[in-house]
């Protein structure tokens, strides 16, 4: 029998019932704060975007970020709120002075919601805004007020406070990563010259813009002198290295569009179009673009995002009166980038060169390429290799599309377990047989010779781009043993040296699984550490049963449903950005170094002091 559809169905949200019931509509996937775009970091940036816009008007040189675990202090030095309607912008949605193009021409934020959202979501939110000597400031929970203080005189400096606490009930064991805030961060600097931002007492700024970001994001010495090119509202800078793949960089408003838009692909198409004109040759696309590090900023009038998150740019024009936005690109860089090459002949002799390598490697392996994806196709189909998921990252249109994982196993039993555990919606698995090859120092054609590693990238889908991976989460899944280790180590030496943008992305992931199982009758606890266990033994009291799960394997499916369900416990793969990956895979992968050894000794006994 149908359900009743009459008056009493119809129901009216109040705004912060509604982004409490739908946070993914206002800040995309919550997270627990493991990769750069859970919602913890989209609270923090909602907040500074308009921070930052008040200094991109002229107003406020300065921003401090202060985290202290859970709770979040952020303090500009721009006008300040006006303080009749401090309460309005926090608590009335399409509420905001962003609607007037002649205040914030060229804003990052403009539908008046981000804000709200980090009230709504948060368990502690106060607001309070400094002007001309006077500061009003209102606190709420949840999005409800609680408490409303009476407008003071104070000695400050004008501006705004926001301290926020994002709600444990909704975030569920979250924390804040320094590298992921520092990052965020340090791309407001790059974007805003002569912009301070000061985050637990460290300052952060730039000079030289978008030279500065590739500067700092690069792992090895460029080709080539990094070129830097400004216009009006557009920004690039360009080199290449000799890394497998493209690595981009790209901004709207001062906005990391991590997914790209229209934005990028223009660059991408005119970078080709430019450099065939300039040597007056047909390169292939791919040649071009090969091992390139590029950024690219640019300045649009209400730009529209694909998303409230606004990773992706949709908008095809510039502004209401401008030109497309692929027009706009490509008269700058057209014409800049020609005159530049012409100036600079010794930077267009090494990129031509890079470019006649990339043709020759490519051509070198086009055979085995082609007979590496007719054996990847016979392996999908006779084998069990891949257990599939039914919802892909490619496959955008899928409101679960961000959700979507892929084990990465070793052997039959641990592939087992996590197959009847898991999702079939959203978790693939794949399982691995024996150990994979040290693939430090070696050429792509290994990725398509052996047959572990073509059929792994097959499986993830990235052999033409990153941009085409079918799974947001890519988790490696070993033994906690040395075996388990050493699998783990071949694994991310493999995409470090082949797919690094996998791990620059915020993709490649550890997953975390209990080395012990301390239970009585009343009561189960599963321990990562031996900290973790002693912890267990002293609350169960008595002599409780102790397991030590030796792998994967051993842990029943009923259990392994704990594990990478809803409380998973993942470690993301982080690139430091002051590391080389080069070096990194020489000391680590390479030659058995009495360095290493060394290392490994002294980071012995540390264990050993810490288990005791």
């Amino acid at each position: 029998m149908a359900p009743n559809y009459d008056e009493g169905t119809i129901r009216t949200l109040d705004w912060q019932e509604h982004i409490r019931k739908r946070p993914g509509m206002y800040i995309g996937k919550l997270g627990d704060g493991t990769a750069a775009d859970d919602g913890i970091y989209v609270l923090l940036k909602e907040v500074l975007d308009n921070s930052v816009d008040e200094f991109m008007m002229g107003f406020g040189k300065k921003i401090t970020v202060e985290i202290d675990q859970e709770k979040v202090k952020v303090r500009d030095f721009g006008r300040g709120i006006p303080l009749g309607k401090l309460d309005d912008v926090v608590s009335k949605m399409n509420t905001g002075a962003k609607y007037d193009s002649k205040v914030f021409k060229k804003s990052v934020g403009l539908n008046g919601v981000g804000i709200k959202a980090v009230n709504a979501l948060s368990s502690d939110f106060m607001i309070k805004a400094v002007r001309e000597g006077v500061a009003k400031e209102i606190h709420f929970s949840r999005g409800i007020k609680t408490r409303e203080e009476e407008l003071t005189s104070i000695d400050e400096p004008n501006g705004t406070i926001v301290v926020f606490e994002p709600d444990q009930t909704v975030f569920k064991k979250y924390h804040y990563m320094g590298d992921f805030v520092v990052n965020m961060i340090k791309n407001y600097t790059f974007l805003n010259s002569g912009l301070v931002i000061e985050y637990n007492g460290e300052k952060y700024c730039s000079k030289n813009g978008l030279r500065d970001l590739l500067e700092e994001n690069m792992d090895h010495e460029p080709i080539y002198p990094i070129i830097h090119l400004r216009g009006e509202d557009i920004e690039v800078a360009i080199t290449h290295g000799n890394q497998y793949g493209e690595d981009y960089y790209s901004f709207v408003n001062g906005q990391h569009t991590s997914q790209g838009g229209t934005h990028l692909q223009a660059f991408r198409e005119v970078l080709v179009k430019t450099i065939r004109d300039f040597y007056k040759k047909d390169f292939d696309p791919s040649d071009i673009r090969a091992s390139i590090v590029a950024a690219v900023s640019i300045k649009v009038e209400e730009p529209v995002f694909e998303s409230q998150t606004k990773t992706k740019l949709g908008s095809r024009d510039i502004g209401p009166d401008g030109p497309s936005v692929r027009a706009h690109v490509a008269n700058f860089l057209q014409k800049e980038l020609d005159n530049f090459m012409h100036k600079n002949p010794d930077t267009a002799s090494v990129l031509l060169r890079r470019i006649q390598e990339s043709e020759r490697e490519r051509k070198a392996i086009s055979g085995i390429k082609k007979l590496a994806k007719d054996r990847a196709k016979k392996s999908s189909l006779h084998n069990k290799k891949l257990r599939d998921c039914r919802v892909h990252f490619d496959d955008t249109k899928n409101p679960r599309y961000e959700e979507s994982s892929i084990f990465i196993t070793e052997g039959d039993s641990a592939s087992g377990s996590i197959t009847k555990s898991r999702d079939v919606n959203t978790q693939a698995v794949f399982s691995l047989r024996g150990k994979p090859l040290n693939t430090y120092g070696l050429t792509k054609k290994v990725v398509y010779e052996n047959e572990e590693f073509n059929l792994l990238q097959a499986a993830l889908n990235i052999e033409d781009s990153i941009d085409d991976l079918r799974y947001n989460k890519v988790i490696i899944a070993t033994d906690a043993d040395v075996d388990g280790m050493h699998i783990r180590l071949l694994l991310i030496t493999f995409f470090l040296q082949f797919f690094p943008e996998l791990i620059r992305k915020g993709h490649l992931y550890i997953l975390q699984t209990p080395l012990f199982r301390v239970r009585n009758k009343q009561k189960t606890f599963y321990c990562y550490s031996e900290a973790e266990k002693i912890k267990a033994i002293n609350q169960l009291r008595g002599k409780p049963e102790i397991t030590r799960f030796k792998g994967l394997g051993e842990i029943s499916p009923d259990e392994f449903k704990n594990f990478i369900g809803i409380d998973i416990r993942l470690e993301p793969v982080i690139m430091k950005k002051h590391e080389s990956i080069a070096q990194m895979l020489e000391y680590y992968m390479g030659k058995n170094t009495p360095e290493r050894q060394d290392f490994i000794i002294e980071n012995l006994y540390v264990e050993k002091d810490e288990v005791a």
